[in-house]
């Protein structure tokens, strides 16, 4: 099995989430695809194969544990580790959408990873 957390170009404290973006619905292209604000390249940077954006490197998360996310909420410090945020930019319906902070499809066996943050985000 694949260890997820000590993948190259992982750093301390962040895990790679998965390598798949599934595209928003009705999303038609053309595509403008970011992380973190930086505009990616189509067959470089990702491929689209079955309504989802495949990159060819993980996509890194910070790893968040009860204590880290509570120190946060307390305001005893934040945090500084990588976190990526893959946004979209397409066409819907003839009109010009971008969607922020995508989901990513986790690696098999990763699911479960991050469950206490998702809640607090509403998901």
């Amino acid at each position: 099995m694949t260890d997820y957390m000590n993948m190259p170009g992982v750093p301390k404290g962040s895990y790679a989430a998965g390598e798949r973006v599934k595209l928003p619905g009705g999303a038609e292209p053309p595509y403008t695809v970011f992380i973190n604000g930086v505009e990616q390249t189509e067959g470089d940077d990702y491929n689209i194969e079955d309504r989802e954006l495949v990159f060819t490197r993980p996509i890194v998360k910070e790893e968040m544990g009860t204590s880290r996310w509570l120190a946060m909420y307390l305001g005893l410090w934040g945090t500084y580790r990588k976190d990526e945020k893959v946004d979209i930019q397409f066409q819907r319906d003839g009109k010009t959408e971008h969607v922020a902070d995508l989901d990513v499809v986790p690696y098999p066996g990763t699911e479960g990873k991050n469950k206490k943050l998702d809640k607090k985000k509403g998901k």
